[in-house]
């Protein structure tokens, strides 16, 4: 069971809970992703299962896409509306002055970190401390908002936000943020995850439907390759003694021309992530089983 699955993740879900499941649905122990969502987020999980967890770090640098709501007035310990309440006023947010705080937060800005974070400071994770109630001093960290557009408010009255951004942004900080610049406070009050580089939760499956799929023994028909990861390289095909070259982790001569490929053995199979740099083709990241 190789490949990739998309999965749109039920509220109160951890991350860590749709991978044990997928361990026991899909008869495998090698099950990772590509960026973790809260348990009160909804939506899209890029889940990578055997040997395509190796494909892992390519992911986790894609740009990801969320639509948020946002809550004026209420400011609490985890930037969201799970946490304990630190303050709470009555405030008038109009869409106007919301559209006016949003402009200094599209582009490259710099978020701290929150407290309830997997970041790790001197060997402990962040939310490991902030539940003892501890804090620590977090350093601030470039991210890029590629987009943020107000569109409405949702049925509890929160405004709601489309936000394309980099990898290791914070939602839940950027609305805490943006309701600092409002002079009110904000927090994150529900929050889904629509896309993660080329791939939409349009194209995810419930939990709902993989327990049925892997009852009807038709998971694996839902499995992407790992070329659907990099759409934009072109493929390489290499004869039986090249392959098995590559299998020994060899570089092989090549007449293709410079730069990134996915190479493919004589069987059509997948066998890795290669480049070609003055007519050899070197290994960069290896797909087949060992």
């Amino acid at each position: 069971m190789n490949g990739i699955l998309l999965v749109d993740k039920p509220r109160d879900w951890t991350s860590f809970d749709v991978a044990a499941k997928l361990k026991g649905l899909c008869g495998t122990r090698r099950v990772g992703h590509s960026g973790t969502l809260d348990p009160m987020a909804t939506g899209l999980l890029v889940m990578f299962l055997g040997r395509a967890t190796r494909a892992v770090p390519f992911a986790e640098e894609h740009d990801k896409r969320y639509i948020a709501s946002l809550r004026p007035g209420l400011v609490t310990d985890t930037q969201d509306v799970s946490g304990n309440v630190l303050e709470e006023k009555p405030c008038s947010v109009t869409a106007k002055d919301l559209e006016e705080a949003l402009r200094s937060f599209r582009g490259e800005i710099e978020q701290i970190p929150p407290m309830y974070s997997a970041i790790r400071v001197n060997g402990r994770r962040l939310y490991e401390i902030a539940r003892r109630g501890g804090e620590v001093e977090r350093k601030p960290r470039p991210v890029t908002i590629r987009s943020l557009e107000l569109l409405g408010k949702d049925e509890n009255g929160d405004f709601v936000l489309d936000i394309r951004c980099s990898k290791g942004t914070y939602i839940r900080t950027l609305c805490h943020d943006v309701g600092q610049s409002l002079g009110c406070g904000a927090c994150l009050s529900a929050l889904r995850r629509t896309e993660v580089g080329g791939f939409s939760v349009k194209d995810a499956h419930t939990m709902d439907e993989l327990v049925a799929a892997a009852d009807a023994g038709t998971i694996e028909r839902l499995l992407l390759g790992v070329e659907t990861l990099f759409p934009e390289l072109r493929h390489v095909f290499v004869d039986a003694e090249a392959e098995k070259r590559i299998r020994c982790g060899n570089a092989v001569l090549s007449e293709e021309k410079n730069g990134r490929a996915l190479v493919y053995g004589p069987d059509n199979g997948l066998l890795m992530l290669g480049e070609v740099r003055d007519g050899v083709l070197f290994t960069e990241k290896s797909f087949f089983e060992v």
